[in-house]
């Protein structure tokens, strides 16, 4: 924890200003008068305000070395990370799993880009699709599944990389074909965002894994999900798919108790529900905590 101390005087033409540092790099600075006795006022600083008294101009105190600011954890290589993220992995893949995977996703395009995402997890790691991510955006219309939807066989052929296909064909098939199913769901339930969180009561399922072997690659909900979407025509949609999307849209918080993003996802909860939603969460919420009381 850094704080900003800064001690000063009223300005004064007849006084002078001596400095003094000590560790920390906290500097203060004290105005004498000519007859050497000091005055001061104390200010204490924060990095979002400054609380003045007696009407004062606060002098900012920094630590050796550069302004004030706090360091997130995302940029700090010594956080903790779930057991899968090392310092050798990528970079794009680090940035990944700290800003982004196990984040509640609402947003429709972003959740139809998502299950693309997971479906190419059986041709691709998720190393690859992320550098390879603004040539699907590109390739894809940005995911606009109505966008999508209106590909022609031409189209869906020209979807190539060097010279090769982004996907196997099949694969490409089931992006077209799930576009256009995507958009019936959203016909029925007002969104695909909807349709998801349905399954899980518009709340966020909080895994407590302490090791990522105890980290399933699909449960009981993921093969509801899998089989409710196959119904409807859904190609692609195999368990382990549904449970690798539920994981990265953060339908289900599979971060590591011990990752620092575990708690910030739970927070992302409550940010990014609409408020119906929000109200449902409280109203459960609020019925758990009644019973672990009891």
């Amino acid at each position: 924890m850094s704080f900003l101390l800064s001690f000063n005087l009223r300005p004064n033409r007849y006084l002078r200003s001596e400095r003094f540092s000590f560790p920390l790099g906290i500097e203060l600075e004290f105005l004498k008068s000519p007859e050497g006795k000091a005055r001061s006022s104390a200010t204490v600083a924060s990095p979002r305000r400054t609380v003045k008294r007696n009407g004062l101009r606060a002098v900012k105190v920094v630590p050796d070395g550069g302004e004030f600011g706090g360091i997130s954890p995302k940029k700090n290589v010594l956080a903790k990370r779930c057991d899968w993220i090392t310092p050798h992995s990528d970079p794009l893949y680090m940035s990944f799993h700290d800003e982004e995977w196990g984040v509640p996703v609402h947003d429709d395009s972003k959740l139809f880009e998502l299950l693309v995402f997971s479906q190419a997890l059986a041709e691709m790691s998720w190393a690859a699709i992320l550098h390879m991510r603004d040539i699907f955006r590109k390739l894809f219309d940005n995911f606009d599944p109505s966008l999508v939807a209106q590909f022609t066989e031409k189209k869906l052929l020209s979807l190539k990389v060097n010279g090769k296909l982004l996907l196997s064909e099949p694969k490409l098939r089931a992006v077209v074909e799930n576009a256009k199913l995507l958009l019936k769901v959203q016909q029925e339930f007002g969104s695909f965002s909807n349709y998801c969180w349905r399954f899980v009561n518009n709340k966020q399922l909080r895994n407590t894994f302490r090791y990522a072997r105890q980290v399933p690659v699909k449960t009981p909900k993921a093969e509801l999900i899998s089989k409710d979407l196959m119904q409807r025509g859904f190609h692609c949609v195999g368990p382990t798919v549904v449970y690798s999307f539920m994981q990265v849209a953060g339908i289900v918080n599979d971060h590591l108790v011990t990752c620092f993003r575990y708690q910030e996802c739970n927070t992302n909860v409550k940010k990014n529900f609409n408020p119906e939603t929000e109200k449902t969460q409280i109203v459960t919420e609020a019925f758990e905590n009644t019973c672990l009381s009891q």
